[in-house]
């Protein structure tokens, strides 16, 4: 790389850049490192994202963002918008592509020797990304937790660990990083990361926040928040991936760190921009406006049975609601009809029809099958 781009990739890109999710990936140690020294880096957090020009290492300002996408087990990478143009961050592989040969990318932390980062193992359910030890869909839970995996990792990186869920046996390949099903041979993705700002003493098993001002991006906050915006045909629709760029909780971590500010994202070849002071979003293409909202899981959670919400996700991959009545797309059932046999039995099966059509909805799986054609569609449940 020549001298000049160099100059100007220091001047600009690591101390001036928007964040931009995408499709909401430990990296390498190196003796070339940085002249940044001490437990900590300037932002007062125990990581450091550093970026190589094709010369030399150096940190990232305002690196906190990026550690904050990188703690969440469904983000796969995110992009860097800078005055040089785009830099996207694969943050599985730990490369990075721009408009630049010979780019690389590393995290490094700096604690004391008593302590370490506290780690998460989490696999992709049906829907969502699980930590190990907490409930899936199946509304089982894992023999082994987080803390378990990440010792038998330590002890061989690139062995495997059995383990059981019920009377069910897995097999936890950690070079693969995946999960199978030793009876049925289903292979379901595994992610190892880093829980944002949290350490763990060597003398105590309990978790000692970091002290940032970022703590309250946990991963894990005590309530659940959704982000939604009004669709065309005036229903209430989720931000999901893989249609728009960000999810709920991208949204909602990008709010808490302004929740006076803005945010852009794409879905399919748009881009968008959400404005958190007045809640709603712009299309930068047609000036298009809508309205947007925030909830809390508790709301979803405490609602009656005529303000439950389910859905279905359609062949174009959007989110429908199940409409009662004898109109064309409309079906045999309502929201409230299927939460009311929900609440007598949230394990169990019903049928409705739709035209010349009859379905089974499976609570415990949360996906409607068509007799007639064998089509499986996932359900959700707001």
């Amino acid at each position: 790389m020549p001298l000049y781009r160099s100059r100007r990739l220091h001047a600009y890109m690591l101390c001036f850049f928007t964040v931009f999710s995408s499709s909401l990936w430990e990296d390498e140690e190196d003796d070339d490192s940085t002249s940044t020294t001490g437990q900590g880096n300037a932002s007062g957090n125990s990581s450091q994202w550093q970026l190589f020009d094709g010369q030399q290492w150096s940190q990232i300002c305002n690196d906190h963002i990026i550690e904050c996408h990188y703690c969440q087990p469904g983000a796969r990478g995110m992009t860097i918008y800078t005055n040089l143009g785009s830099l996207h961050i694969d943050f599985d592989d730990m490369t990075v592509t721009g408009p630049f040969a010979g780019l690389g990318v590393r995290r490094q932390t700096f604690l004391p020797f008593n302590q370490s980062q506290e780690v998460g193992w989490y696999y992709k359910d049906n829907t969502y990304w699980c930590e190990y030890g907490s409930q899936g869909s199946s509304h089982n839970t894992s023999s082994v937790n987080s803390h378990d995996l990440e010792q038998q990792y330590n002890s061989n990186p690139r062995g495997s660990f059995q383990f059981k869920v019920g009377s069910t046996a897995y097999k936890l390949d950690f070079s693969a990083m995946t999960q199978t099903n030793l009876s049925t041979l289903m292979t379901r993705k595994v992610r190892r990361r880093p829980k944002f700002n949290s350490v763990v003493s060597a003398n105590s098993s309990s978790m000692a926040l970091a002290s940032s001002s970022l703590s309250t991006l946990s991963l894990n906050p005590p309530t659940a928040v959704t982000w939604e915006f009004i669709g065309d045909e005036g229903v209430w629709m989720e931000y999901q991936k893989p249609g728009s760029s960000l999810d709920s909780m991208d949204i909602e971590k990008q709010y808490q760190l302004n929740p006076q500010g803005q945010l852009n994202f794409t879905a399919g070849r748009y881009t968008y921009t959400l404005y958190f002071s007045g809640m709603y979003q712009i299309s930068n293409t047609f000036g298009t406006k809508r309205h947007v909202r925030r909830t809390s899981g508790n709301q979803h959670n405490n609602s009656a049975l005529s303000q439950a919400h389910w859905q279905f996700k359609d062949m174009d991959g959007r989110w429908k609601d199940y409409v009662k009545g004898s109109n064309r797309g409309r079906c045999t059932v309502s929201s409230q009809d299927i939460e009311a046999q929900y609440q007598q039995n949230s394990t169990g099966t019903m049928s409705f029809s739709t035209g010349k059509f009859n379905y089974q909805l499976d609570f415990s799986a949360m996906v409607q099958t068509n007799l007639s054609t064998s089509t499986r569609r996932p359900v959700r449940r707001l």
